[in-house]
């Protein structure tokens, strides 16, 4: 050890290294701290998406306004628009599009318009049976071959026309 300063003390505590040694104190502390600042950012990263993962693993129907909001709250800073995510992403909204859809799609049915979801659906080719369609145009009817006749109800039955039908909405206590 080279010769200490006589105004220092004689003794010298353990993290003090001499001149030109590898300051193992430093090295341990810069790694401590680089792995703290890494952890926070993870676990404030973690936190501020807690909002869009609820609204997410519940399938709920605000999940766009939820992510909005905490990119709004990440970017300005603004606790508000986290706190307002979360509570969007807690809450179940009622789902009015799908009913107010079908009640749509009934009355338009009813009036005999075209819906827009009929726009892209092709007419179906005339039926071969011996009842009439109710989309069929008036007219002579054709006659069943005999094969037809005798399996009357063994075989599937065809299926109605009409539009696609969608998931039934699930109800919420």
């Amino acid at each position: 050890m080279a010769e200490l300063n006589p105004a220092a003390s004689h003794h010298v505590p353990a993290f003090i290294t001499s001149p030109g040694e590898t300051d193992v104190l430093m090295v341990i502390m810069s790694l401590f701290l680089v792995f703290a600042v890494l952890g926070f950012g993870i676990l404030f990263l973690r936190l501020h998406t807690l909002p869009e993962r609820i609204a997410h693993k519940s399938h709920k129907i605000q999940f766009e306004i939820v992510a909005v909001l905490g990119l709004i709250a990440l970017f300005t800073h603004m606790h508000i628009f986290w706190i307002a995510g979360l509570l969007l992403a807690l809450i179940d909204l009622p789902d009015f599009g799908s009913s107010l859809g079908r009640i749509a799609e009934s009355t338009e049915k009813m009036a005999g318009i075209k819906s827009d979801t009929d726009a892209g659906v092709e007419p179906q080719p005339e039926s071969t049976s011996g009842t009439t369609h109710p989309t069929e145009p008036p007219g002579p009817r054709r006659e069943e071959p005999a094969a037809q006749r005798d399996n009357k109800g063994a075989g599937p039955r065809p299926k109605p026309d009409g539009p696609p039908r969608r998931p039934k909405e699930l109800r919420h206590a």
